[in-house]
């Protein structure tokens, strides 16, 4: 069997297809990590310097998020178990807070320099 012209730019095509998916998957991010906040009146998006603390307003009251040396921490929230605050900083890409029962929710996007665990345990 004889292979023709028409079956090989379909073999290429695909290979060109699957290089370039590969490149997307696992080549280099853009950009800086921001952090993304989320509350009730929308989302709001901060970079990871310089210092800062936001409020953001959920439905039972004002939560107090906290930007402090390129990391993230709920500082306060009006929850009744405070579990967000016991989650302690987050500062790598992918890494999330939230305050379920206020309905605010912390995140880090971006390109990360870490090529440690993408797991912790608390």
């Amino acid at each position: 069997m004889r292979i023709k012209a028409f079956d090989l730019l379909i073999v290429l095509a695909a290979a060109g297809a699957v290089a370039f998916s590969a490149v997307l998957a696992y080549g280099p991010k853009g950009g800086r990590a921001e952090v993304v906040i989320a509350g009730r009146d929308g989302e709001w998006i901060y970079p990871m310097s310089p210092d800062r603390e936001i409020s953001v307003a959920g439905p039972l009251g004002e939560t107090r998020v906290v930007i402090r040396d390129k990391s993230v921490r709920i500082v306060d929230s009006p929850c009744p178990n405070k579990t967000c605050i016991a989650s302690g900083a987050i500062a790598e890409p992918n890494q999330w807070l939230a305050c379920l029962p206020n309905r605010v929710l912390v995140r880090i996007e971006g390109s990360g320099t870490s090529e440690g665990v993408d797991a912790g345990v608390y």
